[in-house]
């Protein structure tokens, strides 16, 4: 074990107020942060401000990023931005054999430090990535293609929100049970009693596995990631081959406080794979990994549910957002709401609406009826009003994250008439970036073509605006949806009263987290850490919510000693 620079003690006067305030708030649900959102709030005791942050990314480019793990056998990278740039960023090549032991040799005394402490460890490692949050958007924005503001909030606070989320709820599973000796004594009548001493230890599964993704590889990464390592699990980290900057940074950190506290540093390791080696697959079925995290497609998540089976799998996959549009008392909030929520980073979000479901006949509004032909073309004005202006449209819709997405927006058009056509954004700062404006396209629900279209997900800025005979009709629709799809989101707008119990049941049997009647600065396609559950375990969508108590109890295991007293 290596000196702990980092002692208990020190790790408690920092960061035992802000644990305590996490424990409160997942209880309470209301609104609150220890990370700025505001890139002018770092700068001071130790932070980067945005120049110091631009400078360590530009720092990190075109050079080899050593994490002195064991077992490293070469080199490997091969990141290109989706601004254009290559990142010329080598990282080191892992061999799995001399790693994944390395790994394990430090999970006695990370077991036997307690929850308490591995939760302190935990918030001291986001600590240090909220300090260098310029430097980590930077490395998200060139990984992901979100633009920088966006990179900066959802791939810096944001992330680390969720990060600091999960090690709430594993620490408040962990210490259901009491720490340390129990006594216990049944009483046998005129007999002595019955005396025993029991201890009970939280132990960690085994080795987790997080499987990073390309779009969010922090906000999606981090709950695994805290989650694993707050109840005792070393973790392996193995990110998209596009996106391992923001995830190698975060290895880095990790091991540095890990060493500084006194703990083995191979419990936080990285694993990146050579071009088309995909060890995600050869990992995943290790006897040795015991817990695994996962965003991405709906067909490799399928895999790892059916052929990971040593492992506790925690899966976000694909599913096909829906909103339903009855009648509103704020026709231009809700077409102004609805602009922002299809337009952000190029719909490239796991919770961005795709189909809009409104009855053909039209809805009533504050304005007057509105038939169905007038909500989409309004709604497509209101799109191409936010997104006129090419530098703004640049700061909403960040760039395409790959060829795949601009593939699924070039065919869309070609599925129906086309209410709102995509148009090429210049990105004047990064000529090399595909950024495009989103398409949509008006598809009849009754046809059996265009069911075809809007029953699958079309990742990317593509939504489908789809006539239906009526407002029960779009809740049908909705309920087969959710529960043959999945949905990570649902909306609706509605002023009645009837119709808002009807959506509400249908969220509730089917388990879809809903917002109705958002017509403000709130969207449907963004949640907050500590109050709202991203995705809810309980449709196909995804088999675990980020973050409450089923996502993090499952990892550990308590194991009793009981002695004679």
């Amino acid at each position: 074990m290596a000196t702990a620079q980092l002692t208990t003690d020190r790790l408690a006067e920092k960061h035992r107020s802000t644990l305590d305030q996490a424990l409160s708030t997942i209880r309470t649900r209301a609104y609150w942060s220890p990370y700025p959102e505001h890139p002018k709030a770092y700068g001071a005791d130790g932070s980067l401000d945005a120049a110091a942050g631009l400078a360590a990314h530009q720092s990190a480019l075109n050079t080899r990023f050593d994490l002195d793990q064991p077992g490293t056998d070469g080199w490997t990278g091969g990141e290109t931005s989706p601004y254009g740039p290559s990142l010329g960023i080598e990282y080191p090549h892992a061999d799995l054999d001399v790693l994944i032991p390395a790994m394990r040799a430090g999970m006695g005394a990370w077991r036997d430090a307690g929850a308490e402490t591995r939760a302190l460890v935990c918030l001291e490692i986001l600590a240090r990535i909220s300090a260098r949050t310029h430097e980590f958007a930077h490395a998200v924005m060139h990984t992901s293609g979100q633009a920088f503001m966006m990179a900066f909030q959802a791939g810096g606070p944001h992330a680390q929100d969720r990060g600091l989320e999960a090690v709430a709820y594993a620490y408040e599973e962990q210490t259901r049970t009491p720490a340390g000796r129990a006594g216990w004594s049944k009483p046998q009548g005129k007999r002595d009693p019955l005396e025993l001493s029991k201890e009970f230890t939280p132990v960690g599964r085994g080795i987790a596995l997080v499987i990073g993704c390309n779009t969010f590889p922090t906000w999606n990464g981090y709950p695994g990631l805290f989650a694993s390592l707050a109840t005792g699990n070393p973790v392996l980290v193995k990110p998209h081959p596009r996106a391992v900057l923001p995830l190698a940074l975060t290895v880095k950190v990790a091991r540095e406080v890990l060493a500084e506290a006194g703990f083995d540093p191979n419990l936080v390791a990285l694993a990146v794979e050579r071009p088309g080696e995909g060890i995600a697959k050869t990992l995943a079925v290790r006897p040795e990994i015991r817990i695994i995290d996962y965003t991405g497609s709906t067909a490799f998540g399928d895999w790892l549910e059916d052929n990971a089976r040593q492992a506790q799998v925690y899966t976000e996959k694909a599913g096909v957002n829906t909103v339903v549009v009855d009648s509103t008392d704020d026709y231009k909030g809700m077409l102004a709401n609805l602009a922002f929520s299809l337009s952000l980073y190029s719909g490239q979000m796991c919770t961005t609406p795709q189909n809009l479901l409104i009855p053909r006949d039209g809805i009533t509004t504050d304005q007057g009826p509105k038939s169905y032909d007038e909500v989409v073309a309004d709604l497509a004005a209101a799109v191409g009003g936010l997104l006129g202006d090419d530098a703004r449209a640049n700061g909403l819709l960040g760039a395409l994250v790959n060829p795949d997405v601009k593939a699924r927006l070039e065919a869309a058009a070609g599925l129906g008439e086309v209410a709102l056509a995509s148009r090429e954004v210049v990105n004047p700062e990064y000529p090399d970036a595909v950024v495009r404006t989103p398409v949509i396209v008006k598809l009849d629900g009754s046809k059996p073509d265009a069911q075809a279209a809007y029953f699958s997900e079309c990742f990317g800025p593509v939504s489908f605006a789809v006539s239906v005979d009526s407002t029960a009709d779009a809740l049908e629709l909705l309920r087969r949806t959710v529960r043959e799809k999945g949905a990570m989101t649902v909306g609706a707008y509605t002023t009645s009263a009837d119709t808002e119990r009807a959506v509400e049941e249908v969220c509730l049997e089917e388990s879809a987290q809903l917002s109705l009647n958002l017509t403000g600065g709130v969207y449907v396609n963004q949640t907050a850490a500590f109050s709202d559950f991203h995705g809810s375990g309980g449709n196909p969508a995804a088999n675990a919510a980020l973050c409450d108590g089923a996502f993090v109890s499952n990892r550990f295991r308590v194991v009793e000693v009981r002695r004679q007293a």
